[in-house]
């Protein structure tokens, strides 16, 4: 009697059958928890791999505080700021000569002055009167007096040659005996009544411009003048290509 295989051997006969099924069973089972487990799909898997990309808020226009302006662009006035002018071209010898004669009448007092006398001509005028004018001020200041307002030449003579003049330093006061003074200053009074009063602004080598403008005035209004004029200078007079405020005073006969 033939005797039957073993559990063994049948095994080991039917291995690669076995292994076959084997394999088939546990993937099956494989397949059917991810079916009954939805919550472990492959959505979810690609979910976590790739996240959604998030979507950008909305942007709120900026709102603007009471009395805060945005900046403006460059060349752009601000709301409630007037953008400035352009600036004009520069004024011409000719335009500071008519602002000269606009003229005023005036009453000039006497006043006492520290006074140095000196003549010269023409092309010399501007180093004649800043140098004098320094002397005087000079003196004044060494002789411990007080000065009281601008200091002024007055031209008592005038013709084509040249001129005669005073170069003055007001003072608050006479003062009382001799002074101590340098040689050639000494104590005066400036000149006094009605006068026509002028101005120049500019180079005092541009002063003739303005002395033309004043001459074809009086002519025009037909005025009588004495040979008597008063320059106030009101800023310092530092030489005749320097720019300088001047008054200028001419009395009426």
């Amino acid at each position: 009697m033939e005797e039957e295989p073993g559990l063994l051997d049948s095994l080991r006969r039917h291995w690669r059958a076995l292994a076959i099924f084997t394999i088939l069973v546990a993937g099956a089972a494989i397949y059917s928890e991810r079916a009954l487990l939805p919550g472990r799909g492959v959505e979810e898997t690609d979910k976590a791999v790739a996240p959604q990309n998030p979507v950008a808020p909305p942007v709120a226009a900026p709102v603007e505080k009471p009395g805060e302006t945005k900046d403006a662009a460059p060349g752009e006035a601000k709301p409630g700021e007037a953008k400035p002018a352009e600036a004009g071209p520069p004024a011409s010898p000719a335009d500071d000569a008519a602002q000269a004669v606009m003229s005023q009448t005036v009453t000039v007092d006497a006043r006492p002055a520290a006074v140095i006398k000196g003549q010269g001509k023409w092309e010399d005028a501007a180093k004649m009167l800043s140098e004098a004018l320094a002397k005087v001020n000079d003196a004044v200041g060494k002789a411990g007096l007080a000065v009281n307002g601008r200091p002024f030449a007055v031209f008592t003579k005038t013709d084509d040659a040249g001129f005669s003049f005073e170069a003055m330093a007001p003072l608050s006061a006479a003062p009382e005996g001799a002074p101590k003074l340098p040689e050639g200053v000494g104590i005066g009074a400036s000149p006094a009544g009605k006068a026509l009063k002028f101005q120049h602004r500019g180079a005092y080598d541009e002063i003739e411009a303005t002395y033309e403008a004043i001459a074809a005035y009086l002519d025009e209004k037909g005025l009588d003048t004495k040979d008597l004029i008063i320059e106030e200078y009101l800023t310092d007079f530092k030489g005749d290509d320097a720019n300088v405020d001047v008054d200028i005073y001419v009395f009426l006969k």
